[in-house]
């Protein structure tokens, strides 16, 4: 995770981790496809003690999407990728906010 250091070195906060491309869902029977693996993106946060904040799958629907300038979750809200990216973004936002706060009441 190379943009942690990055990140880092600039002194931009980490909210946390998320692993993109993360699995495949058949569209025809459903099943998961863990096509490059499973887990690894979730120790590596954990060793560098930053939170796992979500898979997004792999899904064509996202690609048509955005050929067509429309966000997912607009697109095909009831979908897998739409479900996770709204999943990550209420932890990002609730993360947000405890940062916020916590640099309102430190300064």
């Amino acid at each position: 995770l190379k943009a942690v250091s990055m990140f880092e070195r600039l002194s931009v906060p980490v909210l946390g981790v998320v692993e993109n491309m993360s699995y495949f869902v058949c569209p025809h029977c459903g099943q998961r496809a863990d096509i490059f693996g499973h887990g690894l993106v979730r120790e590596v946060a954990a060793r560098l003690g930053l939170e796992f904040l979500g898979e997004i799958p792999l899904d064509p629907a996202l690609r048509e999407a955005a050929d067509r300038g429309l966000p997912a979750v607009e697109a095909a809200p009831d979908s897998p990728v739409a479900q996770a990216i709204m999943a990550i973004a209420q932890r990002v936002a609730a993360k947000a906010s405890v940062q916020h706060f916590a640099l309102q009441s430190s300064g």
